[in-house]
């Protein structure tokens, strides 16, 4: 494994370095009882929403993750790093920290932590704006939060606005 697959960093001009130039790169969204899953293009224009995953043990769901890794060619992960709204950290955020050193070592590859405040609001408001049913919405919330937070990042490294 070499340095740049252990990379850790909520610093967006790090993560791009340990890149390769483009690649399709994998974002998340950590719940407590799922997991969104958003991939974006190899040239970092736009992220899609894709599934949602059932936490179970972390094995199993790295063993699903591993899968779209494999399937996209993925070249790094970002993860939402839930802060409160004055910037500090909580418990979630440690959390989302502990699961992304697991990740990492798992599937050796890059990781973004990514300011994920307000992405399922954000999320929320636009699944409300394309006249979406709360059902339909509760399902898909996660995932359409993880393409926020990845968009946000995309933007920040396609754009150099690191």
């Amino acid at each position: 494994m070499d340095e740049h697959s252990r990379l850790i960093t909520d610093n967006a001009l790090e993560y791009g370095d340990a890149l390769p130039e483009g690649g399709v790169l994998l974002g998340l969204d950590l719940g407590t009882k799922t997991i969104g899953v958003a991939t974006c293009d190899a040239g970092w224009r736009y992220a899609t929403a894709g599934k949602t995953i059932e936490r179970s043990k972390f094995t199993k769901d790295c063993g699903k993750l591993r899968e779209i890794v494999t399937a996209r060619s993925v070249a790094g992960v970002v993860i939402g790093l839930p802060r409160n709204m004055d910037g500090t950290e909580g418990p979630r955020a440690q959390a989302s920290r502990a699961y992304a050193r697991n990740l990492s070592q798992a599937l050796e590859l890059p990781i973004l932590l990514w300011d994920e405040r307000w992405s399922t609001s954000s999320a929320d408001a636009a699944m409300i704006g394309q006249d979406m049913s709360r059902a339909k919405r509760a399902e898909k919330i996660d995932s359409h939060a993880a393409a926020i937070i990845l968009q946000g990042a995309i933007d920040a490294l396609a754009g150099g606005g690191f």
